[in-house]
């Protein structure tokens, strides 16, 4: 999130040109006049201030150019000038936008979609700052157990020792003692020296009683040895209090951790300890004082020592070292990380021929057949079992016999011993995180995990079936966790209880239960009374995380693994807590992976964030906050060049009465997303719903993974299947994390490990599978549509067959910026410069050698049409569907990239630039390119992301037609007219998190439509 003020002063927005006093707060309006950015064509508008301002229209229209590039670039722009030159240089920085100028502005706020770095140590926790109070309040008020008898450490402070004593007969002696030297060799000299320095006249040493001023008497230097200073000799009695205590604090000052008192009489002494650290009595485990930086697993105080506070470690996987078990040893069954060196990979086959001769197995028997006992000797090895090798060091000698290591043993210490990345890579091809054995996955030391807090919260709903919520059991075992990787071994906790949770268990519960169980937390009043701060803000925290939507999320789950939408929603929930008012607010398609139920809550906190005074402006396509809305405003009327002006202004039902409005048509009913004229019917269905067995489906068998409650969920073949339900009720575990992974492995033998599940039948029925995400197209500039798609090899291999080229001498590499020889060397084929600003933000300027065209001037000589490939690159995909559009390989993918309505990007458009939407109809038009075989899997993840209802059209046209040819698709989707137009719905619910997990409606949409249950089948 950028932040162009956050306590900025009205005054400190500045005046623009013209001296109008842009700063202004009593106007009721935010002026724009003629706003020329991108591809805005001279636009004037007034947006109500104060008020839930949503900004809509097809693709490309412009929308983001406004609200972003003009809107929020001028409000931050206007903040940072009015810092220090020594304060800008650390702040993220935009040029003027291309506007005459803007009235009303207030400081502004974006809240955009960003997908986080994949770093593992980055958590919902770390990011919202949940986790720092979480800290604090557990090195505070946290009870420390013994991690491993699972007591309860228990500590004395000095009012409860002088009590001890007191409590004593009347008239006992006692001998108070500061232990300072424990079991210790050396020479004492010093010591003794500064004792009696302090005034001490005794000392303790190996239980003897010694005068510091004794003559002739000196501890052996090299023998271990106990001292304890002397510091008081008194007799229990009333009146003695005063200097029990101040020797005490005396003693505690020599060992802060623990004093002992000798007492009773003149050879029937008793030594009586206490500690004023955590201890276990009966074990004499201690703990030191507790620190947040104890729970910190970005410490070395905190952190695992295996894993380092990561919670996983690389392990060797033997998955991916025998792929295909129906293969047989001899036929190749199990890989080797030696493949390039031959002479490596001989003496591996030559110890697995060793292995199998000393088990007796067959290398032509199928993998899957051989016993158990030589599989786990080829994982794990022999032990110090020795085996005959079959080498011989000389003729007259018998073969070499030594245990066998084991390729999953053998691996791991490869790979932790590679001094190259070429091996590490090699062996790392073959490995996988795994929860780290040493914690379990939960990232922290022992002692910092044995530290709990108690809650008297009870779940209403009761007892969920399982809870995948990473808790830890009373008796210490690690439970199943969100992490994506292998799930550690052990029972899933009962979140109902109000048993004492670890942070780490506390981290694990979804957030709608960490609030209700931090709500419940059992304190004394002493305790609360200076926790009171902390727990207010860790409960404000989590119940804006709730109100965005965002409930069933887990603390602990790894903010890298969370969408654009999730991100944005925990960025909107941090400035719901901030409390701004005065602010304009700029979010980004907010909505996106929101269920329809989950719509109406974050309707809501929009509606909220406005109430406290702030203009809330928000780029939308969703029918329900469209309608929402205060002020609707509607770009276009088409893409690129045909928008850029405003169509419809005014409350969503003025913009729905607006003959010229394409929103309005479709808010008002005029149109609508066209429902499939023919409605695929799945093979077999009777018999499916009935529990049998049929062909024509693919079947995942018993998922488990994450709240999945051992589903059974059959997709048919050959049909349109949406899978809906609300956030969090296992979409994305289902498809992504368990389907997709399987399958990846069975077609292209992918590293990913599956999620749990049983099995999955009916592999059968396709032949290959095409999962199409909003992952970038490539995070470099140099990455665009045209080289996506392999558009720009035949267009570069067209140029190098004009005849110019070929008298010149010219191939195909010449015509690519990415390789030297026919781009522009000043910028190495970037078409711009970038000059460090140092202070200010970094200027790119265009090249002045090729003038931003990327090429030198030979090679622009070259031109098809009158065109150079230069001019060719600028092209959006329209114009160059018409300028190629009888070329039999460069038409029809131009035609695909129409078809999914991307007809407004220009085909050298930066892959960095295209929004996650935009970059998934990239893919998808690629994969129309190619030739489909009619047995294709296609799966997609929200393709509906950044589309309007006439975008939602075509795309549906081009998903129809993939499912017209043989092939099945499969979407994650919550927008209902593509639900409405499926051949058949798999709906999870009937909540998120531990309410979700179940199947709760499958079939046609009237079919769901018809189940009470299905909060989807409410909406349809």
């Amino acid at each position: 999130m950028r932040i162009a003020d956050c306590g900025l002063r009205i005054a400190d927005c500045g005046k623009g040109n013209g001296g109008v006093d842009w700063g202004v707060m009593d106007s009721e309006f935010i002026r724009v006049r003629g706003a020329r950015q991108h591809n805005l064509q001279n636009v004037d508008v007034d947006l109500p201030r104060g008020r839930l301002v949503v900004m809509t229209g097809v693709s490309g229209s412009g929308k983001s150019s406004l609200a972003f590039d003009t809107l929020y670039a001028e409000g931050q722009r206007r903040y940072v000038q009015s810092l220090s030159a020594y304060a800008r240089q650390f702040l993220d920085q935009m040029e003027k936008p291309d506007v005459d100028f803007i009235e009303g502005l207030s400081p502004a706020v974006a809240i955009e979609q960003v997908h986080s770095t994949p770093n593992p140590r980055s958590t919902i926790a770390t990011v919202t700052e949940i986790y720092d109070y979480l800290r604090v309040l557990y090195a505070v008020v946290g009870v420390p157990h013994d991690p491993v008898t699972g007591e309860v450490l228990t500590r004395n402070t000095s009012e409860e020792i002088g009590q001890r004593v007191l409590g004593l007969a009347e008239g006992t002696r006692v001998v108070v003692l500061a232990p300072v030297v424990d079991g210790e060799a050396g020479d004492l000299k010093g010591l003794f020296e500064k004792l009696r320095r302090q005034g001490f006249v005794r000392v303790r040493v190996d239980g003897e009683m010694r005068e510091l001023e004794e003559e002739g008497w000196r501890p052996a230097v090299r023998e271990s040895h106990v001292v304890e200073v002397v510091v008081d000799r008194l007799v229990v009695r009333e009146g003695v209090r005063a200097r029990l205590m101040e020797s005490i604090e005396t003693a505690l000052r020599w060992n802060e951790r623990e004093i002992r008192f000798l007492v009773g009489g003149e050879g029937a002494e008793e030594v009586m300890g206490f500690t004023t650290a955590y201890a276990n009595a009966r074990t004499g485990y201690l703990l030191e004082k507790l620190t947040p930086q104890h729970f910190s697993f970005n410490t070395h105080v905190g952190a695992c020592g295996m894993c380092e506070g990561v919670g996983t470690v690389m392990a060797a996987d033997p998955g991916l070292l025998v792929p295909d078990g129906v293969k047989s040893l001899a036929a190749g069954a199990v890989k080797t990380w030696w493949s390039r060196v031959p002479k490596m990979k001989a003496l591996h086959e030559a110890g697995l021929a060793a292995l199998a001769r000393h088990f007796a197995v067959s290398m032509e028997v199928p993998f899957k057949e051989l016993p158990e006992d030589f599989k786990r000797a080829l994982f794990y090895g022999t032990g110090e079992k020795a085996i005959s090798t079959g080498w011989k060091t000389a003729e007259n000698r018998r073969s070499v016999a030594k245990p066998y290591e084991g390729l999953v043993v053998e691996a791991e210490r490869l790979y932790l011993s590679a001094e190259s990345e070429g091996m590490r890579g090699l062996v790392g091809r073959f490995m996988n995180p795994k929860v780290c054995p040493a914690c379990g996955g939960k990232r922290l030391r022992p002692e910092a995990l044995a530290v709990r807090l108690s809650s008297d919260w009870k779940m209403e709903t009761g007892k969920p079936a399982a809870c995948p919520t990473g808790v830890e059991e009373a008796e210490g075992e690690p439970a199943a966790r969100s992490t994506g990787v292998e799930k550690a071994e052990g029972k899933p906790a009962d979140c109902s209880t109000g048993g004492g949770l670890s942070i780490d268990g506390f981290c694990g519960l979804p957030i709608e239960v960490a609030l209700g169980w931090m709500r419940g937390l059992v304190l004394t009043d002493f305790q609360r009374g200076y926790v009171v701060d902390l727990l207010k803000e860790i409960v404000k925290r989590l119940a804006f995380l709730e109100q965005v939507g965002l409930g069933y999320l887990a603390l602990n789950r790894e903010s890298g693994t969370l969408s654009g939408g999730e991100m944005q929603r925990i960025r909107l929930a941090t400035q719901i807590g901030a409390g701004l008012a005065g602010v304009l607010y700029v979010l980004d398609e907010p909505s996106i992976g929101l269920h329809p139920v989950d719509t109406e809550r974050l309707i809501g906190t929009l509606k909220g964030l406005r109430d406290l005074g702030n203009t809330v402006l928000v780029v939308e396509h969703d029918e329900g906050i469209m309608r929402a809305a205060d002020w609707l405003v509607e770009l276009g009327p088409g893409a690129g060049a045909h928008g850029g002006k405003i169509v419809a202004e005014g409350s969503p039902e003025k913009v729905a009465a607006d003959e010229g409005s394409l929103t309005g048509a479709y808010l008002s009913g005029r149109l609508r997303v066209a429902v499939a004229r023919e409605r695929m019917v799945p093979v077999g269905q009777g018999s499916l719903l009935a529990g049998e067995g049929v062909e024509g489906w693919l079947t995942v068998h018993g998922a488990s993974e994450n709240n999945l409650r051992e589903v059974t969920v059959a997709f048919p073949l050959g049909c349109f299947t949406c899978v809906t339900g609300p956030s969090g009720s296992g979409k994305s575990t289902l498809v992504d994390e368990i389907l997709m992974r399987v399958l990846m492995r069975h077609f292209y033998g992918a590293k990913a490990e599956p999620g749990k599940h049983e099995a999955v039948t009916g592999l059968g029925g396709i032949d290959k599978v095409i999962v199409i995400d909003q992952s970038p197209i490539g995070r470099s500039p140099r990455s665009n549509p045209a080289t996506f798609t392999g558009l720009f090899t035949p267009i570069r291999e067209l140029y190098a067959k004009l005849p110019m080229a070929r008298v010149r001498g010219y191939e195909s590499g010449r015509f690519s910026f990415n390789t030297p020889g026919g781009r522009c060397e000043k910028c190495q084929g970037d078409g711009q410069l970038k000059i460090d600003m140092h202070f200010l933000a970094d200027v790119y300027v265009t090249c002045d050698q090729c003038q931003g065209k990327r090429y030198n001037s030979e090679t622009l000589e070259v031109t098809y049409k009158g065109r150079s490939i230069a001019e060719v690159l600028e092209m959006t995909v329209a114009e160059a569907a018409r300028f190629f559009e009888k070329h039999p390989i460069i038409g029809p993918k131009l035609r695909a990239l129409e078809e999914t309505g991307l007809s407004y990007v220009k085909l050298g458009q930066p892959g960095n630039t295209l929004s996650g939407g935009e970059a998934q109809r990239v893919k998808l038009a690629a994969e129309l390119g190619k030739r489909a075989t009619g047995r294709t899997l296609y799966v997609l993840d929200e393709p509906t992301t950044g589309l309007h209802f006439a975008d939602i059209q075509k795309l549906m046209e081009v998903l129809m037609r993939l499912r017209d040819g043989g092939n099945t698709v499969i979407v994650i989707e919550h927008n209902l007219d593509v639900i409405r137009c499926a051949d058949w719905i798999v709906d999870l619910g009937p909540g998120g998190g531990l309410n979700g997990g179940r199947v709760v409606a499958v079939g046609s949409p009237e079919v769901v439509k018809g189940v009470a249950e299905s909060v989807t089948g409410r909406f349809l």
